[in-house]
């Protein structure tokens, strides 16, 4: 059970005690409307994160036999440029290890940002935009952004489903915070990544968010004002979007 619930503006507030807490709790909400939704229609569209933010739910939710995965068409929201092919620190490869591989969606979209990038920035484009997204699980950066939407490429309002940005420094430090670099000066500089109304655009947002370098993230979140200085701020206006915090994270 949580510890704590809130609610900032629609924004829904749970927080746990620890980050596996935390995972299994929103693994259960996820799994749940993942087969509610399977009820009434064909398939169930879904956009990840690559973080390890996400470990923890990500274990949990592959637990589910339940789940009919051959009836998940997959996305995610966020690719370096640069990286070799099949690199250790690509997003993609970091969804098919942790999660793709062993529940093997019907449909997997992976970006691939080794191709001509304004042909991939189109192609990703129309799949996106085939059906409407069901479900988006995602994180905060510790600089507020969503998906790398960081504060100074933010845009509430941005005319694009995906696009490619320049990864500010505090952005490129979490890497290597995460234990994904060893340096920043390894973090590519630039990357595509869906905007944030593609990802507010998912009509089920579940935002798992543990672990205390998250915690000035969070506070702006449920404290300060709806901006693009803190990107994440724009959940509280997401009419179905849980937040799933740990105490470390939510730090009260």
């Amino acid at each position: 059970m949580s510890i704590t619930v809130e609610q900032v503006e629609n924004l829904v507030v749970q927080v746990y005690e620890t980050r596996v807490d935390l995972g299994k709790a929103a693994a259960i909400q996820v799994s749940a409307k993942i087969k509610e939704l399977l009820e009434k229609q064909d398939t169930v569209r879904m956009i990840f994160a690559a973080a390890p933010s996400q470990n923890e739910f990500f274990e949990m939710v592959k637990r589910d036999s339940e789940i009919d995965w051959t009836r998940v068409v997959s996305f995610h929201m966020d690719e370096y440029i640069g990286l070799k092919p099949n690199a250790p620190q690509s997003f993609g490869v970091f969804l098919k290890e942790k999660l793709f591989d062993e529940v093997k969606p019907g449909t997997v979209h992976l970006m691939d940002s080794s191709r001509d990038v304004n042909d991939e920035l189109l192609r990703y484009e129309k799949l996106m935009q085939e059906e409407e997204i069901d479900i988006v699980c995602l994180g905060i950066g510790e600089n507020g952004h969503l998906a790398f939407n960081d504060p100074p490429v933010a845009d509430f309002n941005d005319p694009k489903l995906i696009k490619v940005v320049k990864l500010d420094e505090v952005c490129r430090q979490q890497q290597v915070n995460d234990g994904c670099f060893e340096t920043i000066y390894d973090v590519p500089t630039h990357a595509i990544t869906l905007t944030i109304p593609a990802l507010m655009s998912g009509k089920h947002l579940f935002c798992i968010v543990p672990g205390p370098t998250k915690r000035q993230a969070v506070r702006g979140v449920l404290e300060g004002p709806i901006s693009t200085e803190n990107p994440a701020t724009i959940l509280r206006r997401h009419p179905s979007c849980i937040l799933f915090l740990d105490k470390e994270s939510y730090g009260k």
